[in-house]
């Protein structure tokens, strides 16, 4: 029998629940984790005890989701859930049964769960309880529904997408009776909530194989979350630059940069505008303007997916400022003007999403755009050592020293502030107060 080592608290609950009478089990993704040698996040338990019988036999319980049985029991700050075996009712938006029904039995509880690998429960007196072949899928790496796929995706639509996204985290394949669910019934996703997709995509986009999203347009998944996905995967880029379509090509950056949030998003969307700004001639295709429509793109994307303000302003810029330093060599002078509006905080996230860029694109100027990249790095490096001034805040003057001067405060006065830190930006040793209070006298 396979034993798992539960936590002491988790084991704590399921044996008060089997000395009460009741039946109780781990449950579902802790399970699956353990069988392929992960540390779990959650220890989920399943129970035959309704919910109001759970509270009674713990002293400190919140009514998380009483009402489809799920009660979490409290020991300091930790704190399991607890759900009752239920049998879901009938589904009428692809979302949320219309009811829910307390059952006695663990086997009519797991054929309503998603997947078979999610679908297992364990106990130390029983072992693990695997009633779908959950352990042989886990070991053909094959994501399946529990019984008929189309069941199973006309209860929640969401599981469409968690079944691309738990291959993505996984590294396995999708059933092909679960793939022509999929096909037939991706439409669905239209029911669920942007919140919900937001989250499946981020995950999907920050696991270990986010190039699993090309199995998400192949499947017509992309085509109702983020159609302007498919468009990038039908877009061909015929110039030197590059080997692939703008979708392969984004793949490959995505696969290439940390898994952050923000720069996974970034990375799948700096070239999001390149299939609307499209041109071609006879040196082949072009695309000019892309980063600034595709900075615009990205906030309305982010925006209808429902993120939150900072995530969204840090993909913009980064979209904005993809393409920076490129072509000929940048001199210090204009890098530090550039990284004046840019941001120094974006610096090191533009070189991530640069560096992948460069490496997903063809083998032309691969070096000289690398030794570019590396010379901005060393410009960065030197400015911020010597900390010079890129912004207002860091003016060694301010609106009172000029008000001091004599200076009315109004739109003039910010006009003055913004020439000196131009002159700033050209010469860093005038940031200084005695030289820009006197540069400030003589520009009045």
């Amino acid at each position: 029998m396979t034993e798992i080592n539960m936590p002491a608290n988790a084991r704590r609950i399921i044996c008060t629940l089997q000395k009460a009478g009741f039946e109780a089990y781990i449950v579902g993704g802790c399970v699956r984790d353990v069988i392929l040698g992960k540390e779990p996040d959650d220890w989920d338990i399943t129970t035959s005890a309704r919910p109001e019988e759970v509270k009674k036999l713990f002293s400190r319980t919140i009514d998380t989701g009483i009402a489809h049985g799920t009660v979490t029991v409290m020991f300091g700050k930790e704190g399991y859930e607890v759900t009752t075996y239920r049998v879901d009712g009938k589904y009428e938006d692809h979302r949320r049964p219309a009811s829910v029904t307390f059952t006695a039995s663990l086997l009519e509880d797991m054929k309503r769960r998603d997947f078979t690998i999610n679908a297992m429960a364990y106990n130390e007196t029983e072992g693990i309880v695997d009633h779908f072949d959950g352990i042989g899928d886990l070991q053909r790496k094959i994501i399946r529904c529990v019984g008929e796929p189309k069941e199973r995706f006309d209860e929640d639509a969401l599981r469409i997408l968690r079944t691309v996204r738990f291959a993505a985290q996984l590294n396995f394949s999708i059933d092909e009776k679960t793939q022509k669910a999929i096909r037939d019934q991706a439409v669905f996703l239209k029911d669920i909530s942007a919140e919900r997709i937001h989250v499946e995509l981020t995950k999907l986009l920050v696991s270990a194989h986010p190039e699993k999203l090309r199995t998400a347009y192949e499947l017509g998944v992309t085509a109702i979350v983020l159609p302007e996905f498919d468009r990038m995967m039908e877009t061909s880029q015929n110039n030197r630059h590059h080997l692939y379509s703008v979708g392969e090509h984004t793949l490959r950056v995505v696969e290439k940069v940390p898994p952050v949030e923000a720069l996974r998003w970034a990375a799948l969307l700096h070239d999001v505008a390149k299939p609307v700004m499209k041109s071609s001639d006879e040196k082949g295709d072009h695309f000019y303007g892309h980063n600034e429509t595709g900075a615009e793109m990205a906030k309305r994307i982010l925006l209808r997916l429902k993120f939150d303000n900072a995530t969204i302003g840090r993909v913009k810029r980064l979209v904005l400022w993809h393409d920076y330093g490129m072509g000929e060599m940048v001199t210090l002078r204009s890098f530090r003007r550039s990284l004046s509006k840019m941001g120094a905080d974006l610096f090191e996230d533009y070189v991530c999403i640069k560096y992948a860029d460069i490496l997903a694109q063809s083998e032309y100027m691969r070096e000289q755009k690398l030794a570019n990249l590396e010379q901005l790095k060393v410009y960065y490096q030197q400015i911020m050592e010597q900390e010079q001034c890129l912004t207002l805040k860091d003016l060694a003057v301010t609106g009172k020293d000029l008000m001091e001067q004599g200076m009315e405060p109004g739109k003039e006065m910010g006009k003055m502030l913004n020439t000196l830190l131009d002159h700033v930006l050209e010469n860093p040793e005038l940031n200084n107060r005695e030289s820009l209070l006197a540069l400030a006298e003589t520009l009045r």
